[in-house]
Order: C-alpha cells, then structure tokens, then sequence
C-alpha cells in the first residue's frame, strides 16, 4: 500500500533455535493456552460450556491455504495495521503488533489501547526473533506483505494471512474474526457500521451526489487515489460520486502538475503521510499554492478539506471506518 522499502534478512541462529523448538512442542499437541481476550482482566471462573468453546479446534481458509487452530486464541501477534484495529474492535490486545506507519510507535487514534504491547517490526520487515520470543497462538499477517517469510511464521504459530490491502477490508476483516474464534461479534460491528452509512445515507440525501476527489500528499510525490483504496472503497460504499478522471478501480496514480484539473471535484479531501523531515508537508504547501490548484472550481468555492492520512488512509479497517464516517458527518451533514 504504502512507501515502507526495508529489506528483509535471514533469521539468526537464535531464532533458527527457537523455532525448531517451536517445531517440537507443536508436534507434542500442547493445549492452548485460556482465552481471556476483551475480559476485565478478572480471575472469575470459566464454566464448562465455555472451556468446551475455548478448546474446540477449528480450522481457516485463508491466502495460503489451510490452518488449523487447535483452540481460540489468546496470544496473538498482528502484522497488519489493519489487524491492529480488528483486534481492538472485537475486545482483544495483542501481545505483540507491527508499528504504525506512523505514530510512536501507534496510530494516535489506537496507541492508548495499545500501552505494553510489543513493538514486532513493521509490515514489510517483521521482526521473527521478537515474534517468537512472544510465544503466540496466532500470528495474523497478508500475504502482498509477508509471503516470503511465511513458513517461518508458521513454524513459531499457527498462522493466517489475507490475501492483499486496500478495498479488501471488509473481507480481510472478516477473516481475521473468523481466525480469533469471533465471527459472530465481527459480523455484528460490519452490522452496526451499515446501519450507520444507511442513516447517514438518508440524512445526505441529494449531497450523495457530489464528486468526491481524493488526492494524498507524501515525500517526493503526489497521488491520485481511485476506488481501489480504503477511502476510495467507503465512498462508494457510502454511495457518493467520483469525478470521471478518478473513477477508476485502480489503486492510484502518482502524478505531476500537469494533472491537477484531474482533481476537480464538487469536493476534495486531501491527507499527507509526513516523515521527520517533514519532506510531505512540503510539497503539499508547494501544490496547493500552484496556480492550478488555485484554478480548481472546488478551490475557489472553498470545499476543500484536509483530513487524517493514519484513519482516511493507512490504518485501514473498522475503527478508522467509523472515524471517517465521523469526518464525513461533520463536514458534509454539517454535524
């Protein structure tokens, strides 16, 4: 999805250690471990309905194929930002989780939930050493971002990967419920965000109509996104318009200049991803002061509006969906 270029690099001989011990005690069968998972942390009794519930093996389909769990889980390791805020939803903390693509090391909107929780690598590099270390019952992953050190993976814990990112969160969320034994409660929060895009459906009424322009700010460069994007997807979700230059079920298009007119629209959002340097920040001022943005009815008329890259962007599942439909309340009902 995003601008992260880090190598990976072979495991160390300590981690090769490990997870042949891994290897071993998977091959005795040990029992999983009690799910607490969204409890209050209190040492009330598990009645017997719900140990049979927390031992029952089950298995997933997933990117990679087959994996069977042998209980639900209560350690897990999450590799995706996007799982990050699946597990948060549905009441669980990990134990271990990728760092954001910004933030220190979390998402603003998630880091206070995520206090203790250990930092794994990012993404495009997991750090395999510290996820054994973590001695999971799970790993959630994707495979557009971890495919080459899957088996690894697998070899510390069972482990389930969605297919790729963008638009696919809704089905990527799904999975990841299904593989922490929550299908029921994920199924329950996609309810509840439905039923809030259809009031807010019936609130916009005519305003869905509006051609809503997606533009993103990053070091170096500037983009185009299309529907192929977690914004992209929710707006059409939503059911608003995208104008013709924009409607397109593609990912996005890194452009120059050249191609501002092509950000007309009757309204435009725009968020930048920053680094230290404030590289971004940058060219985001030098865009739009270019007598071309200047020139875009959408300009003059003033409906333009800079929102969250970390919840319209990169964090990518429920609660930034919710936080988006937040931003969109306030800014096109006027809440």
């Amino acid at each position: 999805m995003f601008v992260k270029r880090i190598r990976w690099t072979k495991p160390s001989i300590l981690l090769s250690a490990v997870l042949s011990i891994g290897l071993i005690v998977s091959g005795c069968g040990q029992a999983p471990a009690k799910d607490n998972a969204g409890s209050n942390g209190g040492s009330q009794p598990t009645s017997q309905p719900e140990k049979a519930a927390a031992s029952a093996s089950y298995s997933v389909q997933h990117a990679m194929g087959e994996t069977k769990l042998p209980g639900k889980p209560s350690k897990v390791v999450v590799l995706t930002n996007e799982g990050t805020e699946v597990l948060l939803s549905l009441g669980i903390k990990p134990v271990g989780a990728v760092k954001s693509w910004s933030g220190t090391p979390f998402y603003d909107h998630i880091k206070k939930d995520l206090e203790g929780v250990e930092v794994v690598g990012d993404e495009n590099q997991p750090n395999l050493e510290a996820i054994a270390k973590l001695k999971p019952d799970l790993i959630i992953g994707n495979k557009l971002r971890q495919e080459k050190v899957y088996a690894q993976l697998s070899a510390i814990a069972p482990t389930v990967f969605s297919e790729k990112i963008n638009a696919d969160w809704q089905k990527n969320f799904k999975l990841y419920a299904e593989a922490l034994g929550k299908k029921a409660e994920g199924d329950q929060l996609l309810a509840k965000l439905d039923q809030r895009i259809a009031e807010f459906k019936t609130k916009a009424g005519d305003k869905l109509n509006m051609k809503v322009s997606l533009v993103r700010f990053i070091p170096g460069k500037t983009r185009i996104y299309y529907n192929d994007t977690f914004s992209g997807f929710m707006l059409k979700k939503i059911g608003f318009q995208r104008p013709q230059a924009q409607n397109k079920e593609t990912f996005a298009d890194e452009v120059n200049k050249e191609r501002i007119p092509d950000m007309e629209g009757d309204i435009l959002f725009y968020y930048t991803w920053d680094n230290d340097k404030k590289e971004a920040s940058s060219v985001e001022k030098e865009w739009t002061n270019d007598p071309l943005w200047k020139n875009l009815n959408v300009v003059k008329q003033s409906n333009v509006h800079k929102v969250s890259d970390d919840t319209w962007n990169s964090s990518g599942s429920i609660i930034s969906a919710n936080l988006m439909m937040d931003d969109l309340e306030k800014i096109v009902l006027k809440k």
